[in-house]
């Protein structure tokens, strides 16, 4: 398995403009980043059609040697809030998205906007609708949703699965968040990549104790399996971007952050060992 690249979600940089995160990221010697939703959002407020205003972004971090093949969608849109519009939104961040050059866009399926006691039929069938009319949308930009496992709700890969057969759409895929996975259903690691298999194109590699989510660097007292990530990863041929999302890591100054980079490279090249 050839190792995939390296990247730290850019929100461990949430201090600097997005120009800035990217000319600190060229410092750092890193090619490729997941745009957070926090670098994503300051765009958006920026005049202009979303699309242009990417394509702006995305030249100016190529000049720079840097690439943005992963990206968060709005952590705060509900598909299923009724006050709010979430394929107006997601359909502006789809086509920002698009002119950086992102092609797969992680999104929060929506637990939240229902009664307690809701049945988990009729949570799905409500997601699985708005789905519906976001993935031609997604198929015309060419980027690729990939619905992230949560805490709460979606927390398995059967369950994303069932969701994009819902959508029926190939523009769905699926994330890992290995903190979330740690907390709700410790020690599946391996099995969730095994079951997501090919529809497995982004990673949110984050520990923590498996009480709260800490979004921790791995190897420190978290509890994450990463070998069994590892074997997971290899045994799937997992290509897409091997991304930390560590915002629990990012109060410190500047260069405590350049160092706890050069750690994580060390960290991944010790990972890939292990396969």
């Amino acid at each position: 398995m050839k190792a995939p690249a390296f990247s730290i979600w850019s929100s461990f940089d949430i201090d600097l403009s997005p120009e800035d995160m990217v000319l600190e990221l060229e410092k750092r010697g890193m090619t490729v980043c997941e745009l957070s939703d926090e670098h994503a959002s300051a765009l958006l407020q920026r005049e202009g059609d979303p699309e242009e205003i990417g394509k702006a972004f995305g030249t100016f971090a190529a000049k720079h040697g840097v690439r943005f093949p992963q990206g968060h969608l709005w952590l705060f849109v509900r598909l299923c809030d009724k006050t709010q519009d979430a394929v107006g939104i997601l359909t502006n961040w789809i086509k920002l998205f698009s002119g950086i050059g992102i092609r797969n866009a992680v999104l929060h399926c929506d637990g939240h906007s229902f009664p307690e006691g809701t049945e988990q039929e009729t949570i799905l069938a409500s997601n699985a609708a708005v789905l519906k009319k976001l993935a031609p949308i997604a198929e015309q930009y060419g980027v690729r949703i990939c619905l992230e496992n949560l805490i709460h709700n979606f927390n398995d890969a059967e369950t994303l699965l069932d969701l994009i057969s819902r959508v029926g759409s190939s523009a769905f895929g699926i994330c890992l968040d290995t903190g979330h996975l740690n907390i709700k259903h410790p020690g599946t690691q391996e099995q969730f990549i095994l079951t997501a298999g090919d529809k497995l194109h982004a990673i949110h590699i984050a520990d923590n104790e498996g009480k709260s989510d800490q979004h921790m660097m791995p190897f420190g007292k978290g509890t994450v399996d990463f070998a069994s990530v590892m074997k997971g990863l290899s045994e799937i041929g997992y290509g897409d971007l091997f991304n930390y999302e560590i915002p629990g890591e990012r109060h410190a100054p500047l260069s405590v952050r350049r160092a706890k980079t050069e750690f994580l490279k060390n960290v991944t090249e010790y990972l890939f060992s292990l396969i």
